[in-house]
């Protein structure tokens, strides 16, 4: 499992200590909760400590951000912590886009005027769309979190993916080029990410992928990774020389031709994100994603998003990962709408929302334990709450909702922040 972060009487971060210690302190009472989400203790009697170098690793997706704290000690680099961040870039353009249609559609009706707000305003440098902006956003939050967190003195993330192996070698070309340590992994993960890591004629997943030329290179097929798919031995071998329509799947070709739009939203925000943590004055480094699975596959470690974030750049090999390492699956919620109607699907105002958001000291989505003395609920009930202006509130547990509680029984454990946090399972086997 991961490790526990600690705090000293100043609130200064020191090392992170595993969780039988800081189970210990707590019962003693030498400690006490300072954050639930990551959990965190603060010391009430120490002040300052020894600290060993520790560097915050990125995994930057469009979907999901892989973060690892590795320590560097005298047993050698070692994960004390991971998370999986999740982002919401899709629900907030498909929320902006519901916003966009029900304007339209109202000119259009002329049920109320609104003027044409024109596009002739000059967008600032940089500028990033809301739905990718907020990706960013979202490792900046957690990276200010867990430096404040933990000892964090480096910084490192996987940014660009190009040929390291020309780089080296400005000069190689042929058979010598084809045949460097890094050969084929920058193709190959990005047909892993353009194929959903499946096959692409029979769909099935968890098993070895074959790199597949969609046209068969001796009836004229290239090389190009929009003639190349991926396909499991059996199907591969089923295929032979026929090219993908001979073997009834026509529609491959065009897939094969589109782009990748997660590909592209992690390069539209790569850089934007590498210039806010330069910003913080620690030393950066940047790998590619060629060398984070370089590095995974030479360790034989599995495919996580997290594990990913421990084997990025040069720092990466050689990462040691405990089999109880459990990652902090957090994904981001958002903090709630401005909205302050509910509309139909004509664009009608069907109800209104109350602008105050919190009730009796509770807001909707914090995190409470209920001890519900008597009636149909009776027992204790920790999740999130679902608030209500006459003080009776439901709580969602992990058993299911409880319903109709009152306020008085209810003590908050962590304060809404916009995400929402679930245990992850270990992906290291227990023999690695």
């Amino acid at each position: 499992m991961s490790k526990v972060f600690v705090l000293d009487s100043n609130r200064t971060p020191l090392m992170p200590t595993h969780p039988a210690r800081a189970r210990k302190l707590l019962k003693a009472g030498k400690a006490a909760v300072f954050r639930r989400f990551p959990f965190t203790i603060i010391l009430k009697d120490r002040v300052g400590g020894a600290v060993q170098p520790v560097t915050l690793k990125l995994d930057p997706g469009s979907k999901q951000t892989g973060l690892a704290l590795v320590s560097e000690g005298k047993r050698g680099k070692q994960v004390v912590w991971a998370g999986v961040l999740g982002h919401r870039g899709q629900q907030i353009r498909d929320s902006l886009l519901s916003r966009r249609q029900l304007r339209r559609s109202r000119r259009q009706r002329k049920t109320r005027y609104r003027a044409a707000r024109f596009d002739n305003r000059r967008r600032p440098e940089g500028w990033l769309a809301p739905s990718l902006i907020s990706r960013v956003h979202n490792i900046w939050t957690w990276a200010g979190r867990l430096y404040r967190a933990c000892p964090i003195n480096a910084l490192s993330m996987e940014l660009v993916k190009f040929d390291t192996q020309l780089m080296q070698d400005a000069e190689i070309s042929g058979v010598a080029y084809q045949q460097g340590e890094l050969s084929g992994y920058e193709v190959r993960e990005y047909l892993l990410e353009k194929w959903e890591r499946k096959c692409a004629y029979c769909s099935v997943e968890g098993v070895p992928l074959e790199i597949e030329h969609i046209t068969p290179r001796f009836r004229g097929g290239s090389d190009r990774v929009s003639n190349l798919t991926l396909a499991c031995r059996m199907c591969n071998q089923r295929k032979g020389n026929q090219t993908a329509a001979e073997f009834g799947y026509p529609h491959l070709v065009q897939r094969a031709k589109q782009r990748l739009k997660d590909a592209a939203a992690v390069n539209a925000t790569r850089w934007a994100l590498w210039r806010w943590l330069t910003q913080t004055g620690l030393p950066l480094e940047v790998g590619t994603g060629g060398r984070t699975k370089f590095n995974r596959i030479q360790q034989a470690y599995p495919k996580a998003h997290w594990i990913d974030a421990a084997c990025v750049g040069e720092s990466g090999a050689n990462v040691y990962i405990s089999a109880h390492t459990a990652p902090l699956l957090i994904q981001a919620t958002g903090h709630g709408s401005r909205q302050i109607c509910r509309t139909d699907r004509y664009g009608f105002p069907s109800r209104y929302r109350l602008r105050q958001k919190r009730h009796f000291g509770f807001q909707t989505g914090d995190m409470v334990k209920a001890v519900v003395p008597g009636g149909k609920y009776s027992g204790k009930h920790s999740g999130r709450v679902a608030c209500r202006t006459r003080g009776s509130f439901d709580i969602q547990t992990q058993a299911g909702k409880a319903a109709g509680i009152s306020y008085r029984h209810c003590r908050i454990l962590h304060r809404a922040d916009g995400y929402t946090y679930q245990k992850g399972k270990g992906a290291i086997p227990p023999h690695a």
